[in-house]
């Protein structure tokens, strides 16, 4: 499969089976995580995995959104080692490198035949708490992953996508 086939079939998974992500493939995911980039490579990503029964009854008190998964990664960033864009504005790039973080496992996820939906609504105060993140850790995502169950589909959504002439510019966003 090549990665547009890849990224076209990868959708947002609401219906997890119970059978659980075994180690050897939560590894790949992991290391597709570790050797994404990062800005200046300064590699702030910390993932915290969540993959017990208990684990995940927990994360119901910090995530409205579950679907059953058998396995949950906290997608934060270090704060003192994010890059800053110190000459300019001071922005952080911690949010970028981790939506380019998540999307490499998301990725390796789905060519593994795992799924995932990508959580952002989620109290961050309440992972902190139940999950003892320290402060210096900035949760930026939850990626609920398993395996599909029989009956899961893509949303009736997934494939409506605007033309490419509506989202890319040449030279100037004036007409």
């Amino acid at each position: 499969m090549n990665f547009l086939e890849l990224a076209k079939d990868r959708y947002s998974l609401r219906k997890f089976s119970e059978r659980p992500v075994e180690q050897d493939k939560l590894n790949l995911i992991l290391e597709a995580g570790r050797i994404a980039p990062t800005a200046h490579n300064n590699q702030p990503q910390r993932i915290l995995v969540l993959n017990t029964p208990e684990e995940m009854e927990r994360l119901t008190a910090c995530c409205p959104f579950r679907f059953q998964q058998t396995l949950a990664l906290v997608v934060c960033y270090e704060k003192e080692a994010s890059w800053k864009r110190a000459e300019f504005d001071n922005a952080d790039s911690g949010e970028v490198d981790m939506g380019i973080v998540g999307t490499h496992m998301i990725l390796a996820a789905q060519e593994l035949g795992i799924g995932s939906t990508w959580v952002m609504h989620f109290d961050p105060k309440a992972v902190r708490r139940e999950f003892h993140i320290p402060e210096a850790f900035v949760p930026t995502a939850i990626l609920m992953m398993g395996y599909p169950r029989e009956d899961a589909k893509p949303s009736r959504l997934h494939n409506d996508r605007f033309e490419l002439s509506k989202t890319v510019f040449y030279h100037t966003f004036q007409g």
